[in-house]
């Protein structure tokens, strides 16, 4: 090892541009690290003013809807069940299917009863019922 140290022979120019070298990679590393981060956060920040532009759009879209008389008395109609003079309306209550409104819920028992049976299975059919359950929504009642 020593002889293959001994073989290199630098120049004074040599130890200066190597040092030179050394030197500016040591200045130039963290610039270049935020260079990247800097970059990386441009992009994200470009990437949300288009969002927000797509966004904007939307909404400038839906207002000019909301400029058009027909949109304006079709949601009317539709949300605020407005009618025009001398129309007749037609609110159909109960017309549901039987078989879909859920039944009556029973009475709560004032009596504490014990099951010998696992919850878990129990808990299992619960969420399944729940999930796989048709639900109806009834308009109120006047």
């Amino acid at each position: 090892m020593r002889e293959w140290a001994g073989g290199i022979r630098l120049s004074g120019f040599a130890v200066i541009m190597l040092s030179l070298v050394v030197l500016g990679t040591w200045v130039l590393v963290p610039s270049i690290g935020t260079y990247l981060d800097q970059r990386q956060k441009i992009a994200s920040l470009e990437q949300s003013v288009q969002l927000t532009k797509d966004q904007i759009a939307d909404l400038e879209r839906e207002r000019a809807r909301w400029d058009d008389p027909a949109y304006i008395t079709t949601q009317a109609r539709e949300r605020l069940y407005y009618v025009r003079p001398g129309e007749v309306v037609y609110l159909v209550d109960n017309d549901l299917d039987p078989a879909d409104i859920p039944p009556e819920q029973k009475a709560v028992s004032a009596t504490i009863q014990e099951r010998p049976s696992d919850w878990m299975p129990q808990l299992l059919r619960s969420l399944t019922a729940a999930g796989l359950a048709k639900t109806a929504v009834q308009a109120p009642a006047d």
